[in-house]
């Protein structure tokens, strides 16, 4: 059966015997709001533990609304019209609203990217600015949490007199959904917040998973963090596979994400009866898989459904290549995964990104590796703890190699995106 995955802008076909594929892993279809903007519009007026947001705004002198990065599909161009002409019909004037791009650990958005992420008008009539967490002037120390994390959170935001935050809700592969909290947490934080909340501590605990909220110690601190820094109001959205939005979840910071959290997982779920042999997974394309670094994702999806042993064959465009600079250098140098994450436990070794690798460490330790990609030169392949191959359809013929004929391979088109998990 031809499976298609989802891979840069477009798709990838690839074969797998009928008598072999156990399943393919989708989301089930959901229909799509009609009227987004009216939705958007009712959720921030009748919001979810909170009053509507054009009564926060009245009396404000400034506010800051975060958005997500170019890493993530929000339809910014969709939700942020109707909360800045809230604010403005509220009282704040335009050149006191700022909107503010929580890119975490990430590069800046700028220019054409950044017009296409919220549109020229509202690019040429608000002030909009990038997070930078590795300028420690930029942040403001808020204290430590109770675990003891130093809590260093960007000036702008804390500056402005309305608090608000933005995002999508997705399932997160250590965070258990993203959204609310993390538009704060990694969105704003500064890298020596993040050198605790991406260290080992918290990374390895067996609950900082995908689709777990209680229990989540990464989950349990980043919400800590957001509500030391101050949220007032919350926006998040679920979009189905063609990014449409399908709900929206405005107010509390914590039960508006619990509420959307709950939708999606309704929405994301898929699952298998049993654990299979091998595992074909995207990381659902454009922009998820611009880098190999964001392509792990795919993989944190497959690991929930393969079986000890077992082998993921991972299908990436990579057009960025292998990933940001600290992250290449790190993964290029690193010859051991198992003494990798070791040495993390030593605070002295941190590096920027290093949580995607520990995060390939875990794959790693229970699947191998199969990777597909024609963005990143096969030498370079080779250094990714990888077992590159030709073309999509090679991985396949490798997989039936070594499982035999009767070998249950499942799918999985848009990795990320998609909940998998084994029928309890």
């Amino acid at each position: 059966m031809q499976v298609n995955m989802r891979y840069g802008h477009g798709t990838l076909p690839i074969n797998i015997p009928d008598n072999n594929l156990a399943g393919i892993l989708e989301t089930p279809e959901s229909v799509p709001l009609a009227d987004a903007d009216a939705a958007v519009r009712q959720a921030i007026a009748e919001p979810i533990a909170s009053p509507a947001l054009a009564a926060l705004a009245r009396g404000r002198d400034s506010a800051c609304i975060v958005i997500s990065d170019v890493t993530r599909p929000v339809p910014n161009q969709l939700i942020l019209p109707p909360m800045l002409e809230t604010l403005v019909a509220s009282g704040i004037p335009r050149e006191r609203i700022t909107i503010l791009i929580a890119t975490g650990i990430h590069r800046p958005n700028e220019g054409e990217e950044l017009e296409k992420m919220v549109g020229r008008s509202i690019m040429e009539t608000y002030r909009i600015v990038n997070h930078f967490s590795q300028e420690p002037g930029t942040h403001a120390y808020l204290g430590k949490t109770r675990n003891g994390t130093p809590v260093h959170i960007d000036k702008t935001y804390l500056a402005a007199d309305l608090k608000v935050i933005t995002g999508l809700i997705e399932p997160h592969l250590m965070a258990g959904y993203s959204g609310g909290r993390k538009a704060i947490c990694p969105g704003l934080a500064s890298v020596e917040t993040m050198k605790v909340m991406h260290g080992p501590h918290l990374m390895e605990h067996p609950k900082s998973a995908v689709g777990i909220l209680d229990g989540n110690p990464f989950h349990e601190e980043a919400t800590e963090i957001a509500l030391m820094a101050g949220v007032d109001f919350n926006l998040n959205v679920a979009i189905d596979k063609a990014r449409r939005i399908t709900g929206v979840f405005a107010g509390d910071m914590v039960a508006s994400h619990r509420v959307g959290a709950q939708f999606v997982e309704n929405q994301a779920k898929a699952t298998l009866a049993a654990p299979v042999d091998a595992v074909v997974v995207s990381s659902a394309g454009h922009p998820l898989d611009t880098t190999f670094y964001q392509a792990i994702k795919g993989l944190l999806a497959a690991v929930e459904i393969v079986k000890e042993g077992g082998s993921i064959l991972l299908v990436a465009a990579c057009s960025e290549g292998v990933g940001s600079v600290p992250f290449t250098e790190l993964i290029f140098k690193t010859q051991d995964l198992r003494a990798f994450v070791k040495g993390l436990y030593n605070p002295a070794n941190f590096v920027i990104d290093q949580w995607q690798l520990e995060e390939l460490a875990k794959v790693a330790r229970q699947a191998d590796i199969y990777f597909y990609s024609e963005g990143i030169p096969y030498p370079q392949q080779t250094k990714l703890f990888v077992r590159p191959v030709p073309e999509p359809q090679a991985g396949i013929e490798a997989i039936l190699t070594r499982y035999g004929d009767n070998a249950r391979i499942a799918a999985i088109p848009e990795g990320p995106y998609v909940l998998a998990q084994i029928d309890a």
